[in-house]
Parts: C-alpha cells; structure tokens; sequence
C-alpha cells in the first residue's frame, strides 16, 4: 500500500468484484456450464482464466480448450448471470462509506466496465447504487475495444473533463490493470479475492479492504 502524492480529480471503479460482488456467482455459472459441454474446471482454473475479460472471450476461450460452445453461448450465459445477478447481488462491503467520503470532497466517479450495460443496470439497482453512478457507467459496449485496451477508462475521462494523469482507477483484475496502466493512469489493485501476484509489473498500490481506499486516495480524514 502506498498514499498518493496528490488527490485524484476523478475516481474509475471497475464494476464486477469492485463495486458488486457479482464475480463468484457468474464464476460459478460458468463453470458449471462449461462442465456440461465437455469441459470441467476447478473454480481456481475458471477464476484465472476468465476475470477480467468478456464474456464472447471466455466463450472462444472455452471453445479453443474442447467445449462444445454454440454460437449463441454468450447470450444463454448472460440470461443465466442476469437472473441470478437480479436475486442475489451484493455491494462490495465498504463501498458505500468511499462513495460517501469522494461526494463529501467534491471528487467525482464513475465506472469502467468490461460487462454490458445491462448487467450494470441489473446490479447497480439490486445494490441500490444506481442513482449514485447515473450518466457515468461506461461499458465496453461504448468503445472500439475492451480492457485491457484503455479505451473504456479513456472515455469515462473525456467525459468528465480530467486528463488521464489525474485519474485513479481501482482494478481487481490484471486485464483491468493493464488498461489502466496504458491510459497513464494510476491504479489501485483491489486485492479482496485477486491474488497480488496478479499485478506484479503493473501497480504496487494494493489493498484488500475498501475501508483503507480513502487515506490511500490522499483523502482528508474526518
């Protein structure tokens, strides 16, 4: 852990696993799934190889490892996660008091997400959220590529004004780290289930509580 030198003039959250708690439920789906199509996976396995990505990426993915993945295999998956997403998602534990503190300073935020749009809308009401991240939720579904191109966080930028250099992304994923780190701007690896190892070459800012992000933003105490 380390604080930053200076307060960020705009905060990106990675939705899934930063935000929501919704990355061990889709995990499980999909390894469930993917054991009816000829590829069983310890969750461990399923956990490294598809955070952070897309979904049309796990399923090529899956597809290239032997499972009898159909054309239509992302959409299935999604209706699944979506259903159980609207039942049973919960905000990441603390994420509520750094949304506090960031209104309290005047900082603005948003979201960056490799997910669809839908899925946001799904989860940022279940979590009660959604009017706190209106008009500033982008999804890959709004640039030319997903993570780990930086193209997600460089828009959510533009949008709000800030330059990249004055932006502090928090990332549980390396995929997310990487676009981050190839939009110039800082990152914080959130390290609550991620191993750290996961962000060895691309951040040394991690932590594993949502509690300690406001002093390592530079906040001031309260």
């Amino acid at each position: 852990m380390s604080q930053l030198e200076c307060v960020p003039k705009l905060v990106i959250f990675d939705c899934d696993g930063v935000v929501v708690d919704s990355e061990p439920l889709t995990l499980q789906l999909i390894r469930d799934d993917l054991a009816t199509r000829g590829l069983p996976l310890d969750l461990s396995k399923v956990t490294d190889l598809f955070v952070g990505g897309t979904i049309a990426g796990a399923g090529a993915q899956a597809r290239a490892m032997g499972a009898d993945i159909s054309a239509d295999w992302a959409d299935l998956i999604y209706d699944k996660v979506f259903a159980a997403l609207a039942r049973s998602v919960e905000p990441i534990p603390g994420i509520g008091a750094v949304l506090d503190r960031l209104d309290h300073q005047g900082i603005p935020y948003a979201i960056g997400s490799n997910g669809p749009h839908r899925k946001m809308e799904i989860t940022l009401a279940r979590c009660g959220m959604s009017a706190r991240f209106a008009g500033r939720t982008y999804s890959r579904e709004d640039v030319a590529a997903p993570k780990p191109a930086p193209d997600v966080y460089l828009l959510a930028a533009s949008q709000a004004g800030v330059a990249p250099q004055d932006c502090v992304v928090i990332e549980d994923s390396a995929t997310g780290a990487q676009a981050a780190v190839a939009a110039g701007m800082a990152v914080f690896g959130f390290a609550r289930e991620t191993p750290r190892t996961k962000f060895e070459g691309l951040t040394e800012l991690l932590f594993d509580d949502m509690a300690q992000l406001p002093a390592l933003l530079g906040l001031p105490t309260e």
